[in-house]
């Protein structure tokens, strides 16, 4: 354990970040999870509603730190190509 004040704040600190971040990467892996099933079963009218949920997300994910904006954007680029492709083909 740390002896100075401040190094100890950094550890609690580093915690809750951690326990943080963990909680919003799970949450950005289930809402992607559930897009990649519902473009799977090819489903058009779930994908688009479940899209704008996950654009939510990345951008909430985003907007506190824990993933880089290119990485959202990459991420919601691919989802739209998908569902895209998926109205396409209906």
């Amino acid at each position: 354990m740390a002896n100075i004040k401040s190094a100890q704040k950094n550890i609690r600190k580093s915690a809750t970040n951690a326990k943080r971040n963990r909680s919003v990467k799970s949450r950005i892996k289930t809402v992607a999870k559930n897009a990649k099933q519902a473009i799977a079963s090819g489903n058009a009218e779930t994908l688009k509603a479940v899209t704008p949920v996950c654009a939510s997300v990345f951008d909430k994910a985003t907007k506190s730190g824990v993933i880089h904006p290119n990485k959202a954007a990459r991420m919601k680029s691919r989802l739209a190509k998908a569902a895209n492709k998926v109205a396409a083909a209906q």
